[in-house]
């Protein structure tokens, strides 16, 4: 399924049962509300889908079971988290074979890769597929940046197409149009400067609270990009405590827990994850129930199966 790069694109959780095995139930309930609020693509095994936690057998089981439910509603991209180059590459033809639209790309995992490496294993990855790629530039917690000057090099891989930009300098995103124009399609990848970088010209949304609240998600991204802004401004304001969660090291234990708030997942994780509990359970209930108690009334067709502005 053609790709197109722009609108809200969820980076879902992995649902899990009380016995630590996929829990395609609750994932499917999840994915179904993403699909009603009006989503424009599935982001699977990010690192808030716990993909550092997840057998190779479990994420292509999921990435099979989510095709098959999404049934080409939306396109369903794979994250590539690999330590190294060869497993990369296997990922990466494994989710072709099984039928994905795209894939995420994160920097090699746990070497501190320089410039040369980093870019040779995006170069050995991009050549290994003709499946459109975003590139995950996010140095504040992966400690490896993706420069411009990276991207320049980058720029002659054709299904290297966008990047989720997660530096969290906004400032990045024109330095980014002012260099290469519309080569790179630009999503926001950080939730509490998302309705900023969207002003400042980012294409879509890799988005983690849209996990428990998608149709606010989505309501915010079209306005913005209706040029609707003090309508989004208003429900941005309402969210930008509970989009501050998305920024925490325990953020998976957060959102599940913002998922249960709503009706739409499970708190179950994968240790060694633990649920959060006692003052920090308290504090994180406090500001998913405060939005819960204030949640707004969304604008009319700022949300829902319609086809999202262009950009």
């Amino acid at each position: 399924m053609k790709i197109k790069w722009s609108g809200v694109f969820p980076a879902v959780t992995t649902k899990f049962t009380d016995n630590d095995e996929l829990d395609f139930n609750a994932f499917d309930e999840n994915i179904y509300a993403q699909l009603e609020a009006g989503v424009d693509g599935l982001i699977l095994g990010g690192s808030l889908g716990e993909a550092s936690s997840l057998t190779n057998e479990e994420k292509f089981g999921l990435l099979s079971h989510t095709i098959k439910l999404v049934n080409g509603r939306v396109p369903v991209l794979l994250n590539i988290a690999e330590s190294t180059t060869k497993a990369a590459v296997q990922v990466a033809k494994t989710a072709k074979e099984l039928g994905a639209s795209g894939l995420m790309l994160l920097p090699p995992m746990r070497y501190y890769a320089d410039d040369e490496e980093t870019l040779a294993f995006f170069k050995s990855v991009a050549e290994s597929t003709d499946l459109p790629i975003m590139i995950y530039n996010n140095p504040v917690d992966y400690k490896i940046e993706v420069t411009l000057d990276m991207f320049a090099e980058l720029a002659n891989y054709e299904n290297i197409q966008a990047v989720k930009e997660s530096t969290r300098n906004i400032s990045n995103i024109t330095r980014m149009i002012n260099r290469f124009g519309d080569r790179f399609k630009i999503f926001t990848g950080v939730d509490p400067i998302a309705m900023e970088s969207l002003v400042m010209g980012a294409h879509g949304w890799v988005a983690g609270l849209v996990d428990a609240f998608p149709k606010e998600t989505v309501a915010i991204y079209r306005l913005v990009k209706s040029n609707r802004i003090q309508e989004a401004l208003t429900i941005y304001r309402w969210f930008l405590p509970v989009l501050e969660l998305d920024i925490h090291p325990k953020l998976v234990q957060y959102i599940k827990l913002a998922e249960v708030g709503t009706g739409i997942g499970t708190e179950n994780v994968r240790a060694p994850r633990l649920k959060i509990k006692g003052k920090e359970r308290e504090r994180v209930l406090k500001i998913i129930n405060d939005a819960l108690v204030a949640r707004p009334v969304l604008p009319e067709n700022s949300w829902g199966v319609l086809e999202s502005p262009a950009v």
